[in-house]
């Protein structure tokens, strides 16, 4: 069985036990969180898809720690213009680990 749920403006394909990487969402490692926004839940050969949601699914997380992504350099450079701008950024990010996905 596994879902595909929708989190931080991206779609995530999970199963159960699986361990994925996601926006930044508040809580503390341990803390457990629920996900509405299931849009598609597949178990065996039954496909039920959502327009837009499953009505009824949730999946469950648990979260596993706070991170940042690593370091993207974003550099810009002015030909013949002496002008040049250079900015590093590094994205907070949070790991789930999926204990759940329950059918309406």
């Amino acid at each position: 069985m596994f879902a595909v749920i929708k989190t931080g403006g991206k779609q995530y394909k999970v199963a159960a036990e699986d361990t994925i990487t996601i926006m930044h969402l508040a809580g503390e490692p341990g803390d457990v969180i629920t996900f509405d926004e299931v849009l598609m839940l597949v178990d065996g050969d039954n496909a039920n898809v959502g327009a837009p949601r499953v009505a009824g699914a949730s999946v469950k997380a648990e979260i596993v720690g706070q991170e940042r992504g690593p370091k993207v350099i974003a550099f810009k450079k002015r030909r013949r213009k002496n002008s040049k701008r250079k900015r590093g950024h590094r994205q907070d990010l949070t790991v789930v680990k999926i204990t759940g996905i329950q059918a309406a």
